[in-house]
């Protein structure tokens, strides 16, 4: 099993920035791919992005590229989401996600086996 935390989110104004931080325990970190997904009110689950094992390989969903930075820290068992120049469409739950490491991204949610339970991002115009 694997636990994920989320932290960091929170009430942010159109053009700010937070970071979001995911940690885990449980299992070696390093066999892990990581995810960040995030979900709006009567919407459905989306991908936001993901990070291989060593944390030298990121990829990002359209919406956010270019604004969203995905890091990860070995040492600490922690990835990061780094997000700039947030709109209000922004808002939602974001979740970090875990999967065991394949050696390809993934983009779907049912690809991932372990969730945190969140964390609020609410950006106001």
């Amino acid at each position: 099993q694997v636990q994920l935390v989320e932290s960091g989110g929170g009430l942010v104004l159109a053009g700010g920035s937070l970071r979001l931080s995911c940690a885990a325990s449980g299992r070696t970190f390093t066999n892990y791919e990581m995810g960040w997904f995030r979900q709006a009110p009567g919407k459905e689950r989306e991908f936001v992005g993901g990070v291989d094992w060593f944390g030298d390989t990121t990829y990002y969903a359209d919406s956010v590229k270019g604004r969203f930075t995905i890091s990860r820290d070995n040492a600490k068992n922690t990835v990061y989401l780094q997000m700039n120049s947030l709109k209000p469409e922004d808002t939602a739950v974001y979740y970090c996600a875990a999967r065991p490491a394949r050696g390809r991204g993934a983009s779907q949610a049912y690809e991932y086996d372990y969730w945190g339970q969140g964390t609020q991002v609410t950006v106001s115009s």
